[in-house]
């Protein structure tokens, strides 16, 4: 393969999956793609993430012409059966976490892959307690900037983690990129992360 071209097309700017697919040794190209993420009426959360992961995996292919694989995900904070999203602003944002305070939530994560006609998708779920907070620490953490794009108003891989008392199930898919499951879907391409791990190279050097 022409190390120029990446193997793959990564339907995502976002930088915690571009630095969590490098770390599987893959090389891609992250291109955008924007669409739709209004939940549908009585929608379940489940159905919802892996629908919008789908939409953006569909909306990469097309943009790319369906020259290479396109991988997709997304990531949602659900609590009592609602997706959570991202908060809009401050106000948003204490609400957000005033309600994940003290509480056990989920995380839902879904990767859609496309290559033609093909579809491969995998899911991964985790629950995330937190501790006790109030309204003047996470005005502070807002102000860091970090909270701003991510779902729930925590980022756990920078200042966030210091709300969370538990994790259980996948921290990378917290992240917003599940790496078990991804590396599954992507054998469907020919790309086996185990074997590039053993060989300590990249998709890159191929």
């Amino acid at each position: 393969m022409n190390p120029a071209i990446a193997p793959i097309l990564l339907a995502s700017l976002s930088p915690r999956r571009r630095e969590l697919l490098t770390q599987l040794g893959v090389s891609f190209e992250a291109v955008p793609v924007f669409v739709d993420e209004t939940p549908m009426p009585g929608e379940p959360a489940e159905a919802y993430v892996q629908r919008v992961a789908s939409a953006k995996s569909t909306a990469g292919l097309e943009a790319s012409g369906g020259l290479r694989p396109v991988l997709a995900a997304d990531t949602e904070v659900v609590l009592d059966g609602k997706v959570l999203g991202k908060p809009r602003d401050l106000d948003h944002a204490i609400s957000l976490l005033m309600r994940l305070s003290g509480r056990t939530h989920r995380v839902l994560s879904a990767v859609s892959l496309r290559q033609g006609s093909n579809h491969w998708t995998a899911s991964s779920e985790s629950r995330v307690s937190l501790r006790t907070l109030d309204r003047r620490e996470i005005a502070a953490y807002w102000f860091t900037g970090e909270p701003h794009d991510k779902a729930g108003g925590y980022a756990i891989q920078g200042r966030g983690a210091l709300f969370i008392s538990h994790l259980e199930g996948s921290y990378s898919g917290v992240m917003g990129l599940p790496l078990f499951e991804t590396a599954q879907v992507l054998t469907h391409v020919g790309i086996d992360a185990i074997t590039l791990l053993q060989s300590g190279r990249t998709t890159a050097d191929e």
